[in-house]
Order: structure tokens, then sequence, then C-alpha cells
């Protein structure tokens, strides 16, 4: 069934989309498809539908900020029993977003071979969450520290007057037996919008 694509404003005062990948904390200019998923899944998800993220709509002009925050340079994991924040902290410098606002539009994607094969419940339940303000977790933009506010698109926020090339931006983790395996494509601008192609999405992917 041929439905359009449901959508949710998201803001926040600073984001910082990076690929997993890299050791620099450089943000990406525009919210990730793969970030811009995790926000619909904080507030929505249900077993066995899938979010295909079609438009990211950019509300407000891109500017950037440097902070410092503090990490950790280790992971903690059994080997190591823990790690110590105190003697494990690194201060680093990061170039994030400031003053972002977006609006996501997707699709619910019922894999082949589901007995349930009708998204139009999901999608109301999004929308009604939406409208309610519910969400399963805080939706943040790419970093947990950064929290994202959410409601419903009322017609009025209009995308920015931007045309360009975003180069190489991060569309997801492609996840094997043994690790991940980052996907890009080439992100552009038209209008304020980045349009996802389809081409991403054939064979049943993310």
């Amino acid at each position: 069934m041929n439905y359009p694509p449901v959508e949710v404003k998201v803001w926040g005062p600073y984001a910082l989309f990076t690929s997993e990948f890299k050791t620099e904390r450089v943000t990406y200019p525009v919210i990730t498809p793969s970030a811009a998923r995790g926000v619909l899944e904080a507030i929505f998800w249900h077993k066995p539908m899938r979010w295909r993220v079609r438009e990211i709509v950019v509300l407000n002009p891109i500017k950037h900020l440097s902070i410092l925050r503090n990490e950790v340079s280790s992971r903690a994991s059994p080997r190591n029993n823990g790690i110590s924040i105190t003697d494990d902290r690194a201060q680093r410098s990061s170039l994030v977003l400031k003053d972002v606002a977006y609006i996501i539009r997707a699709d619910v994607y019922i894999p082949a071979g589901s007995t349930d094969a009708d998204p139009a419940k999901y999608r109301d339940q999004f929308r009604r969450r939406i409208e309610r303000g519910q969400c399963w977790q805080r939706p943040y933009l790419g970093c947990r520290e950064f929290a994202a506010g959410f409601g419903p698109v009322d017609g009025t926020a209009k995308p920015i007057d931007d045309n360009r090339d975003l180069g190489r931006l991060l569309f997801d983790l492609d996840y094997g037996p043994e690790r991940a395996t980052p996907r890009f494509f080439n992100a552009r601008l038209d209008g304020g919008v980045l349009y996802v192609p389809d081409s991403l999405y054939e064979g049943g992917g993310a």
C-alpha cells in the first residue's frame, strides 16, 4: 500500500553527527539518515517494522560552534573490569552544530514475509505519540547529552534557502558477524531539503 511519509519536527540547541569510525569530533553539516532513524525509533518502534528516512528538511541556518567535551579514552568491558573516569578522562575539542531544527519524513517499512503486512496501525500510533509528546526514550541529536525536542509539523516551518553539495554523508551501518561496516552516499541540499535516494534501501536493507 502506498502511503505518504509520516513526519515529525525535531530541534535542539546543539547537535553532533559524526561517523563512529572517526576519532575527531567534527559534525556533518546536517543530521544523518541513521541519526534521524534513531530519533524515530526513540519515539516509536515495534517489531517487525523498520523506519526508512526519505527526506530531511533543514529549518535553521547551518551554524557551527567549537566546544570542549569530557570523554573517556577507553571502553568498559568485562576484560578491564570497568574504567576509572578520573584516570581515563580527556578533554577533546568538538565542532558541533548550534540551534538546529529539522523535519524528518519517513516511511514505515514491513519486511517481506511478515504476517503483519499493513503499516497503517504503526503510522497511527506514531502520530498519536507525536501529538502527546510520548517516547520510549528521550531522542537525542547525535550524542546523548544533546537531547532533542520533538512535536507535530504544523505547516508553518519552512526549509532554509540553501543549495549545496554536502559531500559523503553517513547513511547507516551494516552489521556483520564481527564488525559494522559504514555506508556513505553523496548528499546534497536542494532548497534546504536532503533527499535520501531510494537505491540505498534496495534489497530490503536498513
